[in-house]
């Protein structure tokens, strides 16, 4: 009896495997990404012993304001801008999303259609039933919403159905951005 029970739960996993892998099932690859931004502040720690050594005290104060302020354009140098999207490489990421999205004008599946996206205020294609959290957003769809959006479209519009979970990649997002720019 248990020899039959694995039998058939094996097959059915792996069937549910396949089903999840549609929705971002390259994401589980995506991990690794997130270690290395810790491997880099690790790096840096080593680093601020050495730059704090005999540093007179008046130029800490002046380095602290020139710290914050390069903390700020270093933050907003993480986002989109920070990346080079590559289309081809984004016709492959993108693959995930065909299971609900077309990149053709005019084509809705389960999601909308993806067509001329960038500039396009969210909820707006005829025809297609958007959740009242999408409809809502008053969202415009620039390269650097989107690649907010694509990291995690729940908390990006909280409220939106998009059960996909997002892609935490930030290059794997600017490549996908790429393609929908240009989807050849």
């Amino acid at each position: 009896m248990r020899l039959l029970i694995r039998r058939l739960t094996v097959p059915a996993l792996g069937g549910l495997a396949v089903i999840l892998a549609a929705c971002g099932g390259s994401d589980t690859g995506t991990p690794a990404p997130a270690a290395a931004p810790a491997a880099t502040p690790a790096e840096t720690a080593p680093a601020e012993p050495a730059a704090v050594d005999p540093a007179p005290a008046e130029a800490a104060p002046e380095a602290a304001p020139e710290t914050t302020e390069a903390a700020v354009p270093a933050a907003g140098a993480t986002g989109y801008a920070a990346y080079t999207g590559d289309p081809v490489k984004g016709k492959r990421v993108f693959a995930q999303c065909m299971t609900c999205h077309a990149v053709q004008e005019g084509r809705n599946n389960v999601g909308p259609s993806l067509y001329q996206i960038v500039g396009r205020e969210s909820g707006t294609i005829p025809g297609f039933k958007y959740s009242a959290a999408n409809q809502n957003s008053d969202v415009v769809w620039t390269e650097e919403n989107l690649f907010e959006y694509l990291e995690n479209p729940q908390a990006y519009i909280p409220g939106t159905i998009m059960a996909f979970p997002g892609l935490r990649n930030p290059q794997d997002r600017a490549d996908v951005i790429a393609y929908l720019k240009n989807p050849t």
